[in-house]
């Protein structure tokens, strides 16, 4: 991933992209960078990536079923962050649904839109750890083309806007 940034020539904005998974700390996140935008005159991308587990189905009409309703949980859990984002902000955030492997998904649309200059994650201070996604991306951090942001779950809103 070697796609040039280019959030801050002209016509482009900075954006932040935020994963919208089934996790209670989302929330973190979606705050976070919501506040982030307004503050920075930038924007939100808001990724939710599905992951279909057999996409070699044997039959077809219940691998469709099982996108579809896939894709209908993404678009009910995009709504949800989106909603927060604006109630937060006043901002309308990007929607982006994206099918495959999350870190591979994740990557991907960072390369994809060269506005993309964060990307910002919450963090699990629960027992069970800091959350499927964060443990996954741990192990590439060093690589990704942008900082990443994690957002401790235990902050509050106001934590946050003294920090963003």
């Amino acid at each position: 991933m070697s796609n040039q940034r280019r959030s801050y020539e002209s016509g482009h904005k900075p954006k932040c992209l935020v994963i919208v998974d089934d996790t209670a700390e989302w929330d973190r996140a979606v705050y976070y960078a919501s506040r982030w935008a307004v503050r920075a005159g930038g924007a939100v991308v808001m990724l939710r990536v599905i992951e279909i587990l057999d996409q070699n189905q044997q039959w077809l009409g219940v691998a469709d079923v099982m996108r579809a309703e896939a894709i209908e949980t993404a678009e009910l859990a995009l709504d949800r962050a989106s909603g927060r984002a604006n109630g937060v902000s006043g901002i309308t955030p990007e929607r982006v649904i994206r099918e495959g492997d999350t870190i591979a998904q994740v990557r991907a649309a960072i390369e994809d839109d060269s506005d993309i200059v964060m990307l910002i994650l919450a963090a699990s201070d629960g027992s069970e750890g800091p959350g499927p996604i964060v443990t996954a991306m741990v192990r590439h951090l060093g690589s990704f083309p942008v900082p990443v942001v994690m957002v401790a779950s235990s902050l509050t809103d106001d934590d946050i806007d003294a920090l963003a």
